[in-house]
Formats: C-alpha cells, sequence, structure tokens
C-alpha cells in the first residue's frame, strides 16, 4: 500500500483526484476571500514553476518537474527569453 501526502477520501488506497484538488483548491480560495475564477490548479502549477525557476536559475530542474519533454516548452510555458534561458541552463546544469 502507497502512502499518499493527499489520499483519496474515496479510495483510502488511492491518491487524491485532480477533480478533489480542484474542489479544495476553489475552497481554499473562497475561504480567504479571492476569487474563484482568477486562482486554480493550473495557475498555481505555474506559480510554482515560476518561484522554483526564479531562485534556482535551474531550467532543467523546472523541466522534470513540469514533466515536459523539451526545453523549449518550459521556457515557454514561464514566459521568459529562449536565450536567455538556454544560457543559464547550460551554467547551471550539472
Amino acid at each position: 500500500m502507497d502512502d499518499y501526502v493527499f489520499p483519496s477520501r474515496v479510495d483510502h488506497n488511492g491518491h487524491l483526484s485532480t477533480r478533489q484538488y480542484a474542489r479544495l483548491v476553489d475552497e481554499w480560495v473562497t475561504g480567504v476571500g479571492l476569487m474563484r475564477s482568477d486562482y486554480g490548479t493550473h495557475s498555481l502549477r505555474r506559480t510554482k514553476a515560476s518561484i522554483i525557476y526564479r531562485a534556482t536559475g535551474n531550467l532543467r530542474a523546472v523541466q522534470i518537474l513540469l514533466g515536459h519533454s523539451k526545453i523549449e516548452n518550459t521556457v515557454r510555458y514561464l514566459g521568459i527569453d529562449v536565450e536567455d534561458a538556454l544560457a543559464l541552463a547550460e551554467n547551471t546544469e550539472i
């Protein structure tokens, strides 16, 4: 049996579904008085990736985290300059 950080409420041996996660995000957002339409699961994903990239400059780590097959997709996703990002990635990879 796997131990999940976010276990399912329905299947006690499984993980939280994407729908359950979306409902929780909606509850958290409205619970703190923000507009549900301004925040969602995808915006949180993008924000976390952006924070990690800004803090580390490690584009490859962000690519792996997001599950992108091409580094160019990660660059586009983050909305950063391709040449700058690729130059930085070459300098930070181990």
